[in-house]
């Protein structure tokens, strides 16, 4: 048996910075992953995802700029564009595992149990530590109805060798909206299943039906207000059972896709031998992301689920566990103006505050919204789809939150998370001088 100062359970964005940091301070770390080194966001999410939206975004944009300058009918091949993928995922495991290597860390390929408060076992192998990090990420939510063995997970569909003529999508979230754009473009029939009354729920719902003429463009059926009861393998592919508004419906389907919704990866750790408190599927944590019930173990990203489920916040968490192992416990997460996007194309994206929230709190503000597909941005593109939504506190003129869709958004809306991280005001952003004509030079109409 071995002991170590730090084993991480898992490889992705927050195992590799906390496990960097605590390494450079002297200390012995093994990590440990059952799944190829890297993480969902390198390997199965964020990255490969958004290497095929590149395909669609092409095809979208030579789409828009036809009849004005641009001729032709361009159209993806799902092979190529899915080896362009793997040119970017398949060096990732060698690439962390060398990383670790060089840096004196021991890498364990298994899948890791605690077997008491200060130890895991894995591959047959026992490791005791003096601190333990579950950085896990997130799995998808099981779909407990007749016929799930037929569903696929969202990391599979990045990985198919050719893309199915019908695909239906089950969810509403960036999972399906981001899903559905990629194989729309792709030449695929896309059918979405929402249970909620509309696509996107975290983003300002303004918004979201000026992005829906996009869906409704590429021919997507999304049904809202529909719960997927079941799926039936027929004898030419699936037929996928809902219930919902519009009573009960079936659509033929070539694959159907898991996209409703993720939840921490806990389930094989034998949390229990570790005495790791969990409430409701959560690990209980204190505000340092630490075990409430064993102080020797700490969580970060998804699989803390603290904090937003996106890549920026691992790393930030795997910062705050890192220093509080080496420092004790003095820091605490800060999710200040953490931006979020969905990759539809045209993108929407999120920041800080939206008007409910605002009002929740307390706070007095002032709202400018406005649907702007006339301003040069989106009329030098030939894009239909541009618009925004602001808050800004009144007195302070602190930017409270910001939501945009259309072009550029996913860019655009870093700055305004700057602004609200900083407590930058609105006049700050009008008196900044953007490169012009840029998607950021109209920032300082929007506020």
């Amino acid at each position: 048996m071995k002991t170590y100062d730090l084993v991480v359970i898992g490889s992705g964005t927050a195992a590799q910075v906390a496990s960097a940091r605590v390494r450079r301070a002297g200390r012995t770390i093994a990590v440990v992953d059952h799944r190829p080194f890297g993480g969902t966001c390198a390997l199965r999410g964020c990255d490969p995802k958004k290497m095929l939206i590149s395909g669609a975004e092409a095809i979208d944009a030579a789409r828009r700029m036809r009849g004005n300058g641009v001729t032709g009918e361009l159209r993806i091949s799902w092979p190529e564009l899915v080896a362009f993928k793997r040119t970017f995922t398949d060096p990732v495991p060698q690439k962390h595992e060398a990383h670790y290597a060089a840096r004196g860390i021991d890498v364990l390929h298994g899948l890791a149990r605690f077997t008491g408060s200060d130890a895991v076992s894995a591959v047959g192998r026992e490791l005791k530590a003096r601190h333990i990090l579950i950085a896990t990420g997130a799995r998808p939510v099981p779909l407990r109805i007749p016929g799930a063995e037929h569903i696929i997970a969202s990391d599979r569909f990045l990985e198919l060798e050719s893309l199915p003529r019908r695909i239906v999508l089950i969810g509403g979230g960036y999972i399906a909206a981001e899903f559905s754009h990629i194989a729309a473009h792709a030449g695929a029939q896309v059918t979405v299943f929402q249970r909620g009354d509309h696509m996107l729920p975290h983003f300002d719902r303004e918004l979201v039906s000026w992005l829906m003429a996009k869906f409704t463009e590429l021919g997507i059926d999304v049904r809202t207000r529909a719960t997927v009861a079941r799926v039936e393998q027929a004898a030419n592919g699936f037929l996928v059972h809902a219930n919902g508004a519009l009573g009960k419906q079936a659509v033929a389907a070539d694959l159907v896709v898991h996209a409703a919704g993720r939840e921490p990866d806990l389930e094989e750790l034998d949390l229990t031998a570790g005495q790791v408190a969990v409430s409701k599927g959560r690990l209980e944590l204190n505000e340092y992301l630490q075990s409430v019930s064993n102080p020797l173990v700490y969580a970060a990203g998804d699989a803390a689920s603290v904090g937003p489920p996106l890549t920026p916040v691992s790393g930030h968490d795997g910062k705050v566990v890192a220093g509080n192992i080496l420092e004790g416990n003095r820091h605490k997460p800060d999710y200040r103006g953490v931006a979020s996007v969905a990759f539809t194309v045209p993108p929407i994206a999120t920041v800080g505050l939206n008007e409910s929230q605002a009002q929740a709190q307390g706070l007095k503000f002032k709202v400018k919204s406005e649907n702007t597909p006339n301003w040069y941005t989106a009329r030098r593109l030939a894009e239909r789809v541009y618009g925004y939504k602001t808050l800004v506190e009144e007195g302070t003129g602190r930017i409270l939150g910001a939501h945009i869709v259309g072009p550029h958004a996913d860019e655009v809306i870093t700055l305004f998370g700057l602004a609200i991280r900083h407590n930058l005001t609105a006049r700050d952003l009008q008196t900044t001088m953007f490169a012009y004509p840029t998607g950021a030079s109209d920032i300082g109409y929007m506020v």
